[in-house]
């Protein structure tokens, strides 16, 4: 949430170093060709590709700036799953979702949440039948509530929180249309306000510990949950990205808590019914936040776990491969402007079944050299600068410090490290870099080897292969494209698109056949205008790496995100979520103005949901 360039975090003031002495795009670009013939061959990107290609069967369609979902001939889009649905939990009501935002805080935590995000599919009993657990990054305020804000009371907090989190629901095809099994014994809400358990070196530790909690091991709530995965034992990741949202600190804020983004006054205003939220009351609240977290879909009772030895941060969510060695290795980034990208990698193997596995481990952090190398720097206590005289008295404040230990070692500060996606045959790994419109300003970063574009509005896909497989410490790195509209003026904002343009790429799902599905997340208040004005709402679109074409899959309504892209286990079903669609450029609706922007899907307020997208031959997608 918070896209708009000037909301934005941007708390990173170390001293690592920016490669000013940047290496010619050229060679960082993987593109056939060079830079030079990529730009030449470029189509603009209201122009439709034609279909040709091994991976990519399908005709790209024209940008949209239409308040609908489009996709390309031969396709069929099912809506599902809209916010203010009930998930149908065994036992429980089944709410109706009313428009007047007339829900109950108690009915909401028995619906869907706002703003879906990342999901993953998890099969019960073949490709037909199973469940997805969906995050709910944040909410509308506005549309949330009746009144919005106005008055703003203890309820609308309650209902906010219930509203935040994950939803777990079942789902069955029936003919060629998906169908929600309710009630079921596996539906379930995680919330703002759910019992969450602390592990690894962090659990307990001094910094965890609260006047409600004194032990540090047990945490109220998830929230700001963007990104999800599943795990190759069958769990689910989510992490907590901007959770410095929803805390207030006042004037005084220590040093440890403007690194973290901590502002006087709370966007979301819940300290003001919610005391845990005001740190000055309750400091160690905030390092109970920004966590990956990890539930089990399968069962309801099991309580979700923050897993504090991935490291504390921003976190857009984390991502799990299986090195040649056995080892789980957890790939995450913080989506915040000149912040870091992550490594974790297990002690245990996970063949070994250990249900713990992700609590020992070394955490790393990467560092992207200007002659196309990198390092993976461990972040361990007592190695290095980080010990004591650094204020870091053991790992587990290490952890909870996660930033300014990864400071500490100099390691490459980012543009807004977003997504992942893991091809482990190969060892490689995707990344996207949504934008970062601060890089060059004054007092501000340079660019660099990784981050070569000033005032990057645009964003990037960067790759990396790992040197002798996933758990390695050195790896060779190069740009999959920097995104663009290469007939912008500014040289910076036109990218080495080969194919359909786009900016902003967010989500990356690598599909079974290898194809790279890229999600966009441009703000309201740039789509449309200025260097985005030819590129229409935001998108998912698809590309070859074996060949760096893109083609434009879907377009989505007015002032949405395109998010969570997962396949069906069969390849036949693609699922897409469609976030916010007619947020206002203020991330929040004015009271009686819910549909000025979008009535997407059902002709009245808008409501997140997720897509089921299916070719009507019933054939694989993209093909």
């Amino acid at each position: 949430m918070a896209k708009d360039f000037d909301a934005m975090e941007d708390s990173n003031r170390s001293g690592n170093p920016a490669f000013e002495a940047v290496s010619d795009p050229a060679r960082r670009l993987w593109l056939r060709g060079g830079l030079g013939s990529a730009l030449a061959t470029l189509l603009l990107p209201g122009c439709a590709t034609p279909p040709a290609g091994p991976r990519l069967g399908f005709r790209g369609i024209a940008a949209s700036g239409a308040d609908a979902v489009r996709v390309p001939p031969g396709y069929r889009v099912q809506v599902l799953l809209p916010w203010g649905d009930p998930v149908g939990i065994a036992g429980q009501p089944l709410p109706a979702f009313r428009a007047d935002g007339g829900n109950s805080a108690e009915e909401q935590a028995l619906q869907l949440g706002m703003h879906h995000d990342g999901m993953a599919w998890f099969t019960l009993d073949g490709p037909h039948h199973g469940l997805l657990a969906i995050n709910h990054e944040y909410v509308d305020d506005g549309l949330l509530h009746a009144g919005g804000m106005e008055p703003w009371t203890a309820g609308k907090v309650r209902k906010a929180q219930a509203a935040h989190g994950i939803s777990v629901v079942e789902l069955r095809l029936q003919g060629d249309r998906w169908t929600q099994v309710r009630p079921s014994r596996y539906a379930r809400r995680v919330t703002a306000a759910t019992p969450c358990r602390l592990s690894g070196p962090a659990a307990g530790h001094a910094l965890l510990r609260t006047a409600d909690d004194p032990a540090g091991r047990t945490v109220r709530g998830t929230l700001n949950n963007c990104a999800g995965s599943a795990t190759p034992w069958g769990t689910y990741l989510a992490g907590e990205e901007n959770f410095h949202f929803y805390f207030s600190g006042g004037a005084a804020r220590d040093a440890g808590q403007r690194r973290w983004g901590m502002a006087q006054d709370a966007f979301f205003r819940w300290p003001e019914h919610d005391a845990r939220f005001d740190a000055r009351r309750h400091p160690n609240e905030f390092h109970r936040f920004g966590w990956i977290v990890e539930i089990d879909p399968r069962d309801p009772a099991a309580p979700p776990v923050k897993r504090t030895a991935l490291g504390r941060g921003a976190h857009e969510g984390a991502w799990v491969g299986v090195a040649r060695s056995g080892r789980a290795v957890v790939y995450s980034g913080e989506d915040a402007r000149f912040e870091y990208l992550y490594k974790f990698v297990s002690d245990g193997r996970v063949a070994d079944g250990d249900r713990d596995l992700l609590d020992h481990g070394t955490l790393h952090v990467a560092r992207f050299d200007a002659d196309g190398t990198g390092r993976w720097l461990p972040l361990l206590h007592g190695q290095g600068p980080l010990g004591a005289a650094a204020g870091f008295a053991d790992q587990g404040e290490v952890l909870v410090k996660t930033r300014q230990a990864a400071d500490l070692l100099g390691a490459t500060r980012m543009d807004r490290p977003e997504w992942i996606a893991i091809d482990a045959a190969r060892a490689t790994v995707y990344c996207t870099l949504t934008n970062n419109s601060a890089r060059g300003r004054p007092g501000q970063p340079g660019v660099d080897a990784a981050n070569p574009r000033a005032q990057n509005n645009m964003g990037q896909i960067i790759r990396w292969t790992e040197d002798g497989g996933l758990d390695a410490t050195r790896f060779r790195w190069d740009h999959l494209l920097l995104a663009g509209d290469p007939a912008n003026a500014r040289p910076e904002a036109r990218g080495t698109v080969r194919g359909d343009a786009f900016a902003c790429p967010d989500g990356l799902l690598l599909d079974a056949r290898g194809v790279l599905w890229i999600q966009t997340d441009a703000h309201a208040s740039e789509l449309g205008q200025g260097e985005f004005r030819r590129l229409g709402n935001n998108q998912l679109l698809a590309c070859d790496p074996a060949t760096g074409e893109v083609r434009r899959f879907l377009t989505g309504p007015v002032n949405c995100e395109i998010a969570g892209a997962i396949m069906a286990p069969d390849g036949r079903t693609l699922f897409v979520n469609i976030q916010h669609p007619g947020e206002p450029p203020s991330d929040r609706s004015a009271p009686g103005e819910a549909t000025r922007y979008s009535t997407w899907p059902f002709g009245g307020t808008p409501r997140s949901a997720t897509l089921a997208i299916r070719r009507e031959d019933g054939g694989l997608v993209g093909t």
